[in-house]
């Protein structure tokens, strides 16, 4: 036991031994290492200040020279602005010594002026005075005095050369007419000989061939109510009648009866006549009338060679095909038109594309239904200028029937060819004695009228010319007048589109010179 206690002691004392030399070792090596490192800062401290040093001197050294080449540049600088300052001084003071003589040379000019004035005046009262004598003189052996002569000298000069222009206008206005007849004469005679169209007269009834008379009562149906369907989807009325195998289908709107007639067409080859059969016809039929609306359109367009139309004005142009005024088709005539305005447009040096593409366009609002309200002037210039056209073209369209004054040439030659078409022998017909009864129940009703003068229709109808007694209808009384004479010729007269009723109160002053 004694033993081990003294082992125990004996390790305990070799380790507090061996801690404390390590301790000793330690303290020495990390003294030494300091004193090292403390030299070696040292060190660099010294050699830093020695190389700041160096820097030091040389950025004052190129300070120096920097403030030196500075210095040499603004001394530099301002001898040169001393110079051109001096310079200038001594132009300056050049132009101050030329301003003075000018001024010097000015000033004896106008002294010598002055003179010169006052020698001008005292000659011109001079002159004045001898003028004075002469006037007194002239005006004592002539007898007149000077506004008197001057008077009677202007009126003789004047009635001299109105005589003259007079027969000079007369020479030109006889010249001109002359010309102007033959050269109208002579492009009217051209434009009409080449383009030769053909015209087919349609009526407002169609008919419909059968194949037996049976047929007609299987289209009527029971109690009616095939014929009722088709007449109600087609919006035409069916005429059965004693004729032999054939139905008449009636009605103003050409494309209804297009419809019609091809629908009803189709039941008979068909041979199923009932309700739901016939709305399917029906509408077969008019898919096949929209797509010949569509082809008609673009081949009137082909056909006068003008593009660029858009495609709901085209589907109108087809329309036309189905549509007659006085049995002349409109679409034919408004490709006339369009030839005939272009021809004598080429003729004149014009726009001839222009000319033939508002002719194209002139009727274009007869394609509407004819109960749309407004004449076919005003629907078709709401249409192209909905469709954004050319003004001209809306111009030459709105103008063609005069409801406003045509003011460019394209909408004359509008104007010339609509007629030359509507004119040409076998173009339109009409019963001349409906017609002729027409005109004179529109005057009869306008004479009719109270302060009424004179009458007259003019343009086929579609205006009323009215003279007033000016002494008995006065401005507002017109319109009065104007109203109720509307009034009385719709309920009276049966008339396509609208007529215009045109009131004129005139009052005219007579005297004579005995």
């Amino acid at each position: 036991m004694v033993e081990l206690w003294i082992l125990i002691v004996g390790i305990v004392a070799a380790l507090a031994i061996g801690l404390l030399i390590g301790f000793l070792v330690r303290k020495n090596i990390g003294e030494k290492k300091i004193g090292s490192a403390e030299a070696e800062a040292k060190r660099i401290l010294d050699d830093g200040q020695k190389a700041a040093e160096a820097k030091k001197k040389e950025l004052v050294l190129e300070a120096k020279e920097d403030v030196l080449r500075l210095r040499n540049e603004t001394e530099r600088e301002l001898k040169e602005r001393r110079t051109e300052v001096s310079r200038q001084e001594r132009r300056i003071t050049q132009k101050e010594e030329n301003l003075d003589k000018k001024a010097e040379a000015l000033e004896r000019k106008s002294e010598q002026l002055d003179e010169k004035l006052k020698a001008n005046d005292a000659l011109h009262e001079k002159i004045n005075e001898v003028l004075g004598q002469h006037l007194t003189r002239l005006e004592e052996i002539s007898g007149y005095t000077a506004e008197q002569a001057k008077e009677e000298l202007l009126s003789r000069v004047e009635a001299e050369a109105k005589h003259e222009m007079a027969q000079k206008m007369d020479e030109l206005e006889s010249q001109f007419k002359e010309e102007a007849e033959t050269k109208a004469r002579n492009l009217i005679s051209l434009a009409i000989q080449r383009c030769a169209a053909d015209h087919v007269t349609e009526a407002t009834i169609s008919a419909v061939a059968l194949p037996n008379e049976e047929m007609k009562g299987r289209i009527i149906g029971r109690e009616g109510r095939n014929i009722q369907k088709l007449e109600t989807l087609t919006g035409v009325e069916l005429i059965i009648d004693d004729t032999p195998e054939t139905i008449a289908i009636s009605g103003f709107d050409p494309v209804r009866r297009e419809i019609a007639r091809l629908a009803l067409e189709k039941l008979i080859t068909d041979g199923r006549i009932h309700p739901a059969r016939i709305e399917e016809m029906v509408e077969k039929a008019r898919k096949e009338v929209e797509a010949v609306v569509k082809q008609a359109g673009e081949r009137a367009t082909f056909e006068v060679n003008v593009h660029g139309i858009h495609p709901d004005l085209i589907k109108l142009l087809g329309r036309l095909r189905y549509r007659t005024s006085y049995g002349q088709n409109v679409l034919q005539h408004s490709i006339e038109v369009a030839w005939l305005a272009g021809i004598m447009a080429d003729e004149l040096g014009v726009d001839g594309t222009l000319a033939r593409r508002a002719g194209l366009l002139h009727d274009i609002g007869k394609a509407f239904p004819q109960d749309m309200e407004g004449s076919h002037v005003e629907l078709g210039v709401n249409a192209l200028r909905k469709y954004k056209e050319n003004p001209e073209v809306l111009h030459a369209v709105e103008a063609h029937h005069n409801d406003v004054e045509p003011r460019t040439i394209v909408a004359v030659l509008v104007q010339a060819a609509d007629a030359i078409s509507a004119a040409r022998p076998g173009a339109r017909r009409e019963d001349m004695e409906n017609y002729i009864k027409r005109l004179q129940k529109l005057e009869e009703i306008a004479v009719g009228f109270a302060g009424v003068d004179k009458a007259y229709a003019i343009q086929a109808g579609r205006e009323i010319r009215v003279m007033v007694k000016p002494e008995l209808v006065n401005d507002e009384g017109m319109k009065l007048i104007a109203r109720e004479m509307a009034k009385k010729i719709e309920d009276e007269v049966k008339y396509p589109g609208q007529i215009k009723l045109n009131l004129i109160r005139e009052t005219r002053t007579v005297d004579y010179a005995k």
